[in-house]
């Protein structure tokens, strides 16, 4: 074990929730580049007004300054309950990240920093908020809540995974995909961060699962987490190397150009068809390189929040 990477690593997750803050902050100073133009830093305590609703609860200050129409929120008001699950299998820990950072991340630290900035502007909406995580086994699942309290012990779980590395041998995606959507009763918004590696390989199970977190109505995204420059593009070094599989063992030593053009196209199929797959279910499909930032995972919850409620 490299010391000083986990130093690292633990210096970056030391705190969770301001990082998390920090994300969330830069992207509302760049949100006159989304489809939200016009949105100010308030909008977690306010929601754009609509049509026909009652003029009560309006921001009048708010609107001399914006020209546009909010409606204020109150303490105890919940709209939207949203339930995060984390895939945390093996596989999820490439690549391997000796110094981590923001621009720098492997794909369950990018899916922890994605998580915990949705949570923070859920808790500013007081919002209700789950989460499941799961790899070989189902490794963690807290129902929707809204307290504090419950924020903090989810924001102590996501942090205890960002400073671990998971050895698990297996991925059983559908099988527990299926016991976390009985596990949500209420109509929910879901967000699911996943590699879609698994060593389980029949792929309408798999689906069925899928199709199972829309259950009782509720919406479901799948962001899917890869590492574009290797994982889709295979872009490495033409010397000779190891290629390993994580979760298997299994290994196979070649030159990257050998195989680059064939493993090009069979990885964008699959992509392809994960994403036809999504669109037969009604899921949302959203492919996430983990070498970008995180305004692609924002601008999708704001868009579905505002379908969804």
């Amino acid at each position: 074990m490299d010391i000083r990477s986990e130093l690292h690593k633990a210096q970056l997750f030391q705190n969770l929730e301001l990082l998390a803050n920090q994300i969330v902050e830069g992207f509302i100073s760049g949100i006159h580049k989304s489809p939200f133009h016009g949105f100010s830093a308030e909008f977690a305590e306010h929601k754009i007004y609509n049509p026909g609703e009652s003029t009560k609860h309006i921001d009048w200050k708010l609107f001399a300054k914006t020209d546009r129409l909010y409606t204020k929120r109150y303490e105890d008001e919940t709209n939207l309950r949203c339930h995060m699950i984390l895939d945390n299998s093996a596989s999820m820990y490439y690549p391997e990240i000796k110094q981590p950072d923001l621009a720098n991340l492997n794909k369950v630290g990018f899916g922890v920093l994605a998580i915990a900035a949705l949570m923070q502007i859920l808790k500013k909406q007081r919002d209700a908020v789950g989460l499941s995580i799961y790899s070989d086994s189902f490794n963690f699942y807290a129902s929707e809540k809204s307290s504090e309290r419950h924020f903090q012990m989810l924001y102590s779980k996501l942090n205890e995974v960002s400073n671990t590395t998971n050895t698990s041998e297996t991925t059983k995606t559908y099988t527990y995909l299926h016991q976390i959507a009985e596990k949500i009763h209420r109509r929910s918004l879901i967000f699911l961060f996943s590699d879609m590696f698994q060593t389980e390989t029949e792929e309408a199970q798999l689906f069925e699962a899928l199709r199972h977190l829309k259950y009782n109505k509720h919406a479901v995204v799948l962001f899917h987490l890869l590492d574009h420059k290797h994982e889709l593009n295979f872009d490495f070094e033409n010397t000779p190397k190891r290629f390993v599989d994580v979760e298997t063992g299994t290994h196979i030593d070649l030159y990257a150009d050998n195989i680059k053009k064939a493993y090009n196209e069979k990885a964008k199929q699959y992509q392809e068809d994960l994403k036809l797959k999504c669109a037969q279910y009604r899921i949302k499909y959203v492919g996430v390189d983990i070498g970008s930032n995180f305004s692609q995972v924002l601008n999708t919850f704001m868009i579905e929040r505002q379908t969804f409620v």
